[in-house]
């Protein structure tokens, strides 16, 4: 089989790009300023935002902050800010819920008993509130990124946070690139990322909870590391978690 030219890869990733920037312009037409907004946290989401741009539409941001982030984050979080001249809203956790878990199990419970229960009070909670006046959202999620990923769509009402009252459709539009393409994007089109990605980061959450990875380690072996794989989830995807069967 002949390797391919560079002129079909191209090609190959205009399309791909073309496919994401229909299902974004689909998303924001159909529903108004102020009910959707993209999550925004790791480099895919900057391909979002970038996307978003290019079509010269605009769509509210938002971006978890734990109180656990590294340094280098949020200064991502601002070069983003300032190199595409947008507002960027914060959701930051209840501060006694926070020091509720603290006083209770201490600043490292995660590390003995999972990281649920830190990602329901500092991320969970936080994105449900929001999430409870929106109507939609976009996430950067692929299906090469995880066990729990591989059958992302495209589109799906999120029942994680919808209620029967209440129901929110999630647009993954990024859902059949690759680590590659991403990387491939964001460097041919100049876009922003977090400087820990040049120090072996992949997957980036918070500080306790996120290491480098060697080369030929899954790019999420670096989050939560202590646990099995298909335990990869702090809550706000979970309901992509493929079940694996075991003989």
């Amino acid at each position: 089989m002949d390797s391919p030219t560079m002129a079909s890869i191209e090609a190959t990733t205009q399309d791909l790009v073309s496919q994401t920037e229909e299902i974004i312009s689909d998303a924001l037409a159909r529903f108004e300023p102020g009910k959707i907004a993209i999550s925004f946290s790791g480099a895919e989401d900057v391909v979002l935002i970038d996307l978003v741009q290019s079509l010269n539409l605009d769509c509210d941001v938002m971006c978890l902050d734990t109180g656990r982030l590294h340094i280098e984050t949020y200064e991502f979080i601002e070069r983003v800010r300032d190199h595409y001249g947008i507002g960027l809203e914060l959701l930051m956790p209840d501060p006694h819920a926070v020091a509720d878990l603290v006083k209770e199990k201490g600043l490292f419970s995660f590390y003995r008993e999972g990281h649920n229960e830190c990602c329901s009070v500092r991320k969970i909670q936080p994105l449900r509130n929001k999430l409870a006046n929106l109507d939609a959202w976009i996430t950067g999620q692929r299906h090469d990124q995880s066990v729990t990923r591989m059958d992302v769509p495209h589109e799906q009402i999120d029942p994680a946070f919808s209620t029967d009252e209440h129901a929110i459709a999630k647009f993954n539009p990024l859902s059949n690139w690759s680590s590659a393409d991403v990387w491939g994007y964001i460097r041919s089109h100049n876009v922003p990322y977090n400087g820990l990605h040049d120090r072996g980061f992949v997957s980036i959450g918070c500080q306790p909870c996120t290491r480098a990875v060697s080369p030929h380690e899954h790019e999420r072996a670096g989050r939560w590391w202590w646990e099995e794989a298909t335990q990869k989830e702090c809550g706000l995807h979970s309901q992509s978690v493929v079940k694996i069967i075991s003989g």
